[in-house]
């Protein structure tokens, strides 16, 4: 037996949990990462039996014809036609490639909901330097007793050869974005039944601490700092979050800036299922990139591994010749220009524990094993019924080797609206700094009031 499984049914019977010993991999298991069998970060490298789903080659290794540097992502796969289409009348034929969320979506709206299936491309890389420290890091890196945190962390990918379902959920939430910092700016739209909205716009500075020389906070995984730019009625208002590794030992910390008070205040509801900034109650707190913050609340368990459809390379949703308008309509974006194909993924059970409290008693994530990026969440109620389903829409920052979400979508399936997250279309010019180094002073509370736009 793998001895890392042993090790969780001993914990198992004393009573400690199922993520205690499972994390740090031998070193002969490390060594397979960047192998024949497995991709630098875990995947597996062989396409599958019928070639739907090809081998992993590199993925975007050179810059498409007609890229320029600091401007909007060309599509590399602009060429690639629709295979087939998923619509209400067919849905029935591919169910066993769908989330049951995705299938409940083309019940939902049975007129209007299609799926348009395109060749699988897998264009996910990273930097070399950031394979060489994930290769290293495998063999160092431990969960916290309970895994609601991280110790001897360094590379974006903690768990590559994971055993167990927080191990897949630390991965998503570590991933690389960045070598040290980010900024960028972005609509969130609340859709309501009849498609109407009112855009959100937000810029975003993140550093991720844990990898910045000099870092003045030794247990913080990233500092986080929101800016509303508009409209008008939120404008000014900011949101800073410490996000920190180990959360046993210290807890998220948040504060907010109300621009009309002028004042700055503690905000704990900025986790698990306290609502959404701005969202119209549409997403908690916890749903943002599809999921974030502690894992406590919930037992994780790791069912497997699953082929089936995600959305992939969503560069149609980056194009700067759209306005929000011609996305979003009611009950979900425009088809047209959305892009799904056939992947490999890990699939992720939550249960909420019996002494917790969420408003999702059960989640379900399907994660990109090419990414670590989570690409599809079933969210059900405290009675077990399906509500809400999440999807991030997945793109290759090609020239910085990055991969991230262009755009997330969360459907709630009882009221008809939903949230869409990430669209920059109606902005100018390429919205991603992945160059940013920001100053820790910019990150304190103190901070806050000179941040706020009046």
């Amino acid at each position: 037996m793998n001895k890392r499984l042993m090790a969780a049914g001993l914990a198992s019977l004393l009573g400690l949990g199922s993520s205690l010993a499972l994390a740090k991999v031998s070193s002969e298991q490390a060594a397979r990462l960047g192998g024949e069998e497995l991709t630098p970060i875990g995947a597996e490298r062989a396409g599958n039996a019928d070639g739907s789903i090809p081998p992993w080659e590199g993925g975007i290794t050179e810059l498409p014809a007609g890229y320029t540097e600091g401007e909007r992502l060309v599509n590399p796969f602009a060429e690639d036609e629709v295979l087939f289409t998923i619509t209400a009348d067919n849905v029935e034929q591919y169910a066993d490639k769908l989330s049951p969320g995705q299938v409940a979506l083309f019940r939902r709206y049975p007129d209007t909901y299609q799926m348009p299936v395109y060749p699988s491309r897998r264009s996910a890389n990273l930097p070399d330097s950031e394979y060489e420290l994930i290769k290293e890091w495998a063999t160092k890196t431990d969960l916290v007793a309970g895994g609601n945190g991280l110790v001897d962390f360094r590379a974006s990918i903690p768990f590559p050869i994971p055993e167990s379902g927080v191990e897949v959920i630390w991965n998503h939430i570590t991933r690389y974005r960045t070598p040290q910092g980010v900024k960028r700016r972005y609509i969130q739209a609340p859709v309501q039944a009849n498609g109407a909205f009112a855009p959100v716009l937000f810029e975003e500075e993140a550093i991720f601490a844990n990898r910045f020389p000099g870092n003045p906070y030794p247990n913080r995984l990233f500092v986080f700092l929101q800016r509303i730019l508009a409209p008008a009625r939120l404008e000014g208002d900011v949101l800073l979050v410490h996000e920190n590794l180990n959360q046993v030992k210290e807890p998220r910390s948040a504060w907010v800036y109300n621009a009309g008070q002028r004042r700055v205040r503690l905000a704990p509801s900025i986790a698990y299922d306290g609502p959404g900034v701005a969202s119209d109650g549409l997403r908690t707190a916890d749903d943002l990139d599809l999921f974030n913050g502690a894992p406590d609340r919930y037992d994780w368990e790791l069912v497997g591994k699953k082929e089936i459809y995600i959305p992939y390379n969503a560069y149609a949703l980056r194009r700067g010749d759209l306005k929000y308008t011609d996305i979003i309509k009611p009950g979900h974006m425009d088809p047209q220009y959305l892009r799904y194909e056939l992947h490999r993924v890990w699939v992720v059970e939550a249960t909420l524990k019996e002494d917790a409290r969420h408003i999702y008693a059960r989640r379900t994530f399907y994660v990109d094993e090419d990414t670590w990026q989570i690409a599809v969440v079933d969210h059900y109620d405290g009675r077990g019924e399906l509500w809400r389903v999440k999807e991030g829409h997945k793109v290759q920052h090609y020239q910085v080797q990055v991969p991230w979400i262009a755009a997330e979508s969360l459907h709630d399936l009882i009221s008809g609206r939903y949230v869409v997250i990430g669209l920059d279309n109606e902005e100018s010019g390429y919205q991603y700094d992945f160059g940013y180094v920001g100053d820790f002073d910019d990150f304190t509370p103190a901070a806050l009031r000179r941040a706020g736009r009046r």
